[in-house]
């Protein structure tokens, strides 16, 4: 039987900081480095007004040049620590921990588990020795302070599940029947339900974004919200050859019950128009975003959709100030705001 006394929290839950890793001419960013680092500069100035931020660097040479980039926009550096690590990507929602928790925020017994799940490159697409190893180079540097540490020999990113923080988690068939192609539903349901103490499993089958190597993650295609909502990026084109396959999984939302047997209040978001890169498109979501303490950070794109993207998040999120960071140097390595970030819950850090 599940032990529930740990639970997966909600990103809108109160955080301690948020987690990145500073691209450099080693990883796949080396082609568009100064682009994506205007990116990651905004990030840390959007972060950094409201929490902690915690950046892996490759070492101490990177971690003056970002010192000296962040120093250079204003961002105020007394938030923000540093750790040297050796790192592949910078995609932390998928290489960084997925910390399960129990107790109260008021409990001096609150305990954290930082379970750290196989990490095999989107499926093997790519090279990730280093990035499997992340999370345990992490707890040795005491980033975590007395977290337990859990090694999970299952392969699972954290932008493939959303968790409401009340023990459902929503993720894609799409992504996980690639990972595990021997394994029925009812045995992935089985083992997210344990090891993330999970009280159901809600699937879609439909749903995908062109450019999006991940093979569906659901945190580019909807998202839990407080108050039993979900954001899910929509596409009105008729015309785009997403529409048929986003329309049925908008059918498939609608279709979801609460645990309580109610249907969750969705909220679509509008569609960005095409971004074509040297004759491929690139997966621009809008339901890429990150929480943080106080405010909702918004992925814009330099496209007409962005302000109403983020108007329609605000509603979902209310009380929280909305602040849009360009991603489009993001989107041309296949992901955006939230699969570069992974939120650490209060007390952890």
């Amino acid at each position: 039987m599940t032990d529930h006394s740990l639970r997966l929290p909600a990103e809108w839950e109160p955080q301690a900081a948020v987690l990145i890793a500073w691209p450099h001419a080693g990883t796949d960013w080396a082609e568009r480095l100064a682009a994506v680092e205007t990116t990651y500069v905004a990030l840390a100035a959007a972060v950094t007004r409201f929490q902690q931020l915690i950046i892996v660097v490759a070492d101490a040479a990177l971690k003056a040049h970002a010192q000296s980039q962040l120093r250079d926009a204003g961002v105020d550096l007394a938030k923000i620590r540093f750790v040297e690590l050796p790192y592949d990507d910078t995609w932390l929602r998928d290489s960084g921990p997925i910390t399960l928790m129990g107790g109260a925020a008021a409990d001096s017994r609150r305990y954290f588990q930082l379970t750290d799940f196989r990490f095999t490159g989107w499926g093997g697409k790519f090279g990730a020795e280093q990035d499997d190893a992340l999370v345990a180079g992490l707890v040795d540097a005491g980033v975590f302070g007395e977290a337990a540490h859990k090694r999970v020999d299952w392969a699972l990113e954290g932008g493939g599940i959303e968790s409401d923080g009340e023990g459902s988690v929503l993720t894609t068939w799409r992504c996980l029947a690639q990972r595990h192609p021997e394994q029925s539903r009812e045995e992935m349901s089985a083992i997210l339900r344990d090891s993330l103490h999970a009280k159901r499993v809600l699937w879609l089958d439909y749903g995908y974004l062109e450019g999006d190597d991940t093979d569906a993650h659901i945190d580019t295609l909807a998202r839990f919200a407080p108050g039993e909502r979900i954001v899910f990026q929509a596409c009105d084109d008729p015309g785009d050859p997403h529409h048929g396959e986003l329309q049925r999984m908008a059918a498939e939302l609608a279709a979801l019950r609460t645990a309580d047997g109610r249907p969750y209040r969705l909220y679509p978001l509008p569609w960005a128009q095409p971004v074509i890169d040297e004759g491929r498109r690139l997966a621009a979501s809008y339901a890429n975003y990150l929480i943080v303490n106080g405010a909702v950070l918004v992925p814009a794109y330099g496209d007409k959709a962005d302000d109403e993207a983020a108007r329609i998040i605000g509603s979902a999120h209310p009380g929280r100030e909305i602040v849009q960071v360009p991603c489009r140097p993001l989107i041309w390595q296949n992901g955006s705001l939230h699969c570069i970030t992974m939120q650490l819950p209060a007390g952890l850090a």
